[in-house]
């Protein structure tokens, strides 16, 4: 590891450990980060500098520190340890699974060693808004379905499975011709040619069930081209429809797990974001999950499908209970 990269972790921690410890002596803060007081000097003297958009006075991280003590004036934001977000350490563990699988890569081990230490801070994560259980699948079934994956693609052959299509709430047999496993977006993919659509697919590494992997060669046709996903995989299309929701804290979650437009934040951890989508079903499907922890604005159509829906589901609930 290079001295500047193991210099900005310290630089990250410093200040907020500092806060926590105002009027600490210099030597005692640079034996708690392993270095010398002159190297904790010079970290203090960078630190000085940073701070935020503007970089004029009341913007830049305040020190005051003498030939003895060092205490934090102003934060500018740093106020706490950096921490993964359970979302965050989940697309991290599935980008570095994948990769260690990757034929090339050179030092495997530390990877795994990587992988542990993460899923040790993904357990410790703090919820804050954020669905940490989205994922969690990779740690088992879904580790297990891009094994047998890359092992069809190694070996050439086609691949059979059941497959769950989110937007049509539906399982499907499909039987595919492999072409590459991609991370996207901090999810992992098969790229195939799907003989029952026809065309060039991407499946969802945790929607793959009762995956078999045939005798058969894998063929897809001279005209399969790769997907660009150099841009993500949403691509916004004038025939979609606007959701504009406003989402209380513990559904703040769907911003970060689906593509979404003008943000607003509206205080005490709600927010005002705009969602396209092509299936009415998909979404109100997805908003009823949501409970009381969204709110409809727009479009009145919307409101009133998923309205009527959940008083259909109560009604049925009511009858249900009557019943035993």
């Amino acid at each position: 590891m290079t001295a500047a990269q193991e210099r900005l972790p310290r630089l990250l921690a410093l200040v907020p450990y500092l806060l926590a410890r105002p009027g600490i002596r210099i030597e005692e803060a640079a034996a708690d980060f392993e270095v010398t007081t002159k190297q904790l000097r010079k970290d203090l003297e960078l630190l000085w500098m940073c701070g935020l958009p503007g970089y004029g006075p009341g913007d830049l991280i305040d020190i005051s520190f003498d030939e003895d003590t060092v205490t934090v004036t102003f934060d500018a934001g740093m106020s706490r340890p950096l921490r993964l977000t359970g979302a965050e350490a989940t697309a991290l563990l599935v980008a570095l699974r994948a990769l260690v699988d990757t034929p090339g890569v050179v030092d495997a081990d530390a990877i795994r060693r990587a992988v542990a230490k993460i899923e040790v801070a993904a357990g410790q994560a703090q919820p804050a808004g954020v669905a940490v259980g989205l994922g969690v699948r990779e740690a088992a079934e879904t580790v297990k379905v891009r094994e047998m994956v890359q092992a069809a693609l190694q070996a050439g052959r086609a691949i059979r499975m059941a497959y769950y299509t989110a937007s049509k709430d539906e399982m499907t047999e499909r039987t595919v011709d492999p072409m590459r496993v991609l991370i996207v977006e901090g999810r992992g993919y098969l790229e195939a040619w799907c003989r029952r659509a026809e065309a060039v697919r991407l499946f969802r590494l945790d929607r793959i069930d009762d995956l078999t992997v045939l005798d058969e060669p894998a063929a897809p046709p001279p005209y399969a081209e790769p997907t660009d996903v150099s841009a993500g995989l949403f691509r916004a299309a004038p025939d979609q429809s606007v959701a504009r929701l406003v989402l209380e804290p513990d559904a703040r979650w769907i911003s970060e797990y689906y593509p979404v437009e003008d943000v607003e934040e509206l205080g005490a951890g709600r927010l005002r974001v705009s969602m396209r989508y092509a299936d009415t079903s998909w979404i109100v499907r997805l908003l009823l999950g949501l409970g009381g922890e969204v709110t409809v604005e727009e479009p009145a159509h919307l409101a009133d499908e998923l309205r009527s829906q959940a008083e259909a589901a109560v009604r049925r609930i009511d009858r249900y209970l009557a019943s035993t």
